[in-house]
């Protein structure tokens, strides 16, 4: 598929997906979310692809939505997101991808950019990065899960302060309170992405994905029905050709060869 708004790059083990309007600070329109989605139908389906990285070009990761036909005569903000397709949980489709995501903050994440952050596994943000949930100030409140994912990252108190404050948090801070695992100057921030990408996607493929769904699931239950979910999951890996292979490679002191079988 030809997109507008992203770029979408695939090489064994890695893929990349970079918003390409830095021009307009990265701006996330209905399009934009639609091709997210779209590029995530192509990447769930590439068992050679590992490990997804999500950055943005320019030095701008993503300063929020793009409002230019929002016209507030004609209807309320939450009628012009509805048109839209924004409602709901629009960046969901990088949560539910098998593969582990990893959000290279290249610089501000504002209101829809700190929600398609959050919606990552793993995030790490350049020096110069700033977060913010502003929506507040405008009399709304954010609304593509930045109430829900925040708080399940960085806890209800810091998630709270952020959203009622609407004050923006730099990259020393973010990395304090857990909301991003590193902080790099920018120009070495994908290398540092691709090196983290690089040692995940050296580990068993099943595994990994096993790994983020046993997480990402049992976050939603019980501690009993997560324990529960977690020994099923690994009962199925006993059965898996890797499991074989990494027990072989463990014995025979040499580094595993994955197949993803």
């Amino acid at each position: 598929m030809a997109y507008q708004t992203l770029v979408l790059e695939r090489g064994r083990p890695l893929a990349y997906l970079r918003l390409r309007r830095p021009e307009r600070g990265n701006l996330i329109d209905g399009q934009t979310v639609q091709e997210i989605e779209s590029a995530c139908r192509e990447l769930a389906d590439d068992e050679a692809v590992r490990v997804v990285i999500l950055t943005g070009e320019g030095d701008v990761f993503c300063r929020g939505w793009d409002l230019s036909g929002f016209d507030p005569e004609r209807e309320s903000p939450l009628a012009w997101a509805r048109r839209q397709g924004l409602l709901g949980d629009p960046f969901g489709c990088l949560a539910r991808l098998p593969q582990p995501v990893i959000a290279a903050v290249n610089g501000d994440a504002l209101s829809a950019g700190v929600e398609l952050a959050l919606a990552c596994d793993v995030r790490l943000a350049a020096e110069e990065a700033r977060f913010a949930c502003p929506e507040t100030a405008h009399g709304v409140i954010p609304w593509a899960g930045g109430t829900q994912r925040l708080p399940r990252i960085v806890g209800r108190g810091k998630a709270l302060e952020m959203i009622l404050t609407g004050e923006a948090v730099d990259a020393k801070e973010a990395l304090r309170i857990g909301l991003v695992s590193q902080v790099t100057p920018r120009e070495r921030l994908l290398a540092g992405a691709e090196a983290l990408a690089g040692r995940i996607a050296d580990r068993g493929p099943i595994a990994v994905r096993y790994a983020k769904e046993a997480v990402s699931r049992g976050l939603d239950m019980t501690l009993e029905q997560a324990l529960r979910y977690e020994t099923d999951l690994t009962i199925i890996l006993q059965t898996t050709e890797d499991r074989a292979e990494g027990v072989r490679a463990f014995l025979e002191k040499r580094k595993p060869n994955f197949k993803g079988t």
